[in-house]
């Protein structure tokens, strides 16, 4: 009965443990999820566009010309209607003071220097009455050669004392202009480097100003390009912050010289900004023309560019077969063109109306089943 009964327990425990493995199923990894863009043709007139920089037309470091702890620093109203210190982005107009240093040091000096001029004055009046009685002592021969030369000199000596410490006067007055910071002109103030209580140098950067009512936007180009520029040129800028929004300026400089690691000429184009829209250190694009270069070419996302599999120099973009749910990821090598904006044209490798992966790119491989989603 006991070896019956454990042959029972032993069928039951493996028909349970046929019943588990049965039940369990294979692994399958999930889809990647992607994001697809359609290739579209890029119409142009054989221009090649650049990416930019976009500089204040004038930008200025002011620094204190004294030393001294900063006393006080432009109040501006603030946007909670308070006041408050002058900080980035605040318009200044020419000849606003900026910020003091202490000045009492400064007051003491020209007190000192203007009480050596006094006492220089009075000697010198005591010089000029000795001189002008020993010019008619010598007149009248009542005095020597001797005599008279060294009055004189005494005269000359008074006198130049006076002008010397009418220059110490004129430099401590110019010493405690100085504890004044102006701004030189109009602008923009893009940083503020003190605060109230610091102590400055000769030398201390305090605000970097920059006039914005004209910006310049520079950017490099290949000796190839140079015949294509010429100054007075008129070039339409975009940005990606504004994308509806053309901005045209002229071409006021070109490089004369290439950079010696680059081999790329700058060239600047100064845009009017009267409305304050462009900022400095915002990316601009624009299009330099080639006449000599028409053609109509698909374009894609900078995303969707991924390193050839088969070439390692190359470049390849992954399409998808199937526009919803599930699709075939398929790699394609491409030839790229130049960049347009945000987009990068394809000279070769897809057509117009493919669908391109442009996000999850890196994440996918030739063949792969994946999930389209918006």
């Amino acid at each position: 009965m006991k070896t019956r009964a454990c042959w029972i327990w032993i069928s039951l425990a493996l028909a349970w443990l046929g019943g588990g493995c049965a039940r369990e199923e294979p692994y399958k990894k999930p889809l990647t999820p992607v994001r697809v863009e359609e290739a579209r043709i890029a119409t142009g007139d054989g221009g090649v566009r650049y990416s930019a920089d976009v500089q204040p037309y004038t930008q200025v470091n002011l620094a204190f010309k004294v030393a001294g702890y900063v006393e006080s620093i432009l109040q501006k109203r603030g946007a909670d209607d308070r006041m408050r210190n002058l900080q980035e982005g605040d318009f200044v107009s020419a000849g606003t003071i900026l910020s003091t240093v202490r000045k009492e040091d400064y007051l003491q000096k020209v007190k000192e220097a203007k009480a050596q001029l006094s006492a220089a004055r009075a000697l010198l009046e005591k010089a000029r009455r000795d001189f002008d009685r020993a010019v008619h002592l010598l007149a009248t021969r009542s005095l020597t050669r001797v005599d008279y030369d060294a009055a004189q000199a005494q005269f000359e000596e008074a006198r130049s004392r006076v002008s010397g410490a009418g220059a110490q006067v004129d430099e401590a007055l110019i010493h405690l202009g100085h504890c004044e910071l102006k701004a030189p002109m109009d602008g923009v103030v893009l940083k503020r480097e003190v605060e109230v209580g610091s102590l400055v140098n000769p030398g201390t950067v305090a605000f970097v100003l920059a006039d914005l009512s004209s910006v310049k936007v520079v950017f490099g180009v290949p000796d190839q390009m140079l015949p294509y520029l010429k100054l007075g040129d008129s070039l339409a800028i975009t940005t990606e912050s504004m994308p509806d929004k053309e901005f045209r300026g002229l071409t006021t400089a070109l490089s004369p010289l290439a950079d010696p690691k680059s081999r790329i000429f700058n060239v600047e184009v100064t845009v009017p900004n009267p409305d304050n829209l462009l900022k400095a250190g915002m990316i601009a694009a624009l299009q330099v023309a080639r006449p000599d270069r028409p053609r109509q070419v698909p374009v894609v996302s900078l995303k969707a560019v991924v390193r050839s599999r088969t070439d390692p120099g190359g470049y390849a973009v992954f399409l998808v077969e199937g526009r919803e749910g599930v699709a075939t990821a398929r790699l394609r090598n491409v030839v790229l063109g130049d960049v347009v904006g945000n987009k990068i044209e394809v000279l070769e490798g897809i057509q117009p109306g493919d669908l391109v992966i442009v996000t999850g790119s890196t994440l996918v491989a030739d063949g792969e089943s994946v999930r389209v989603i918006p």
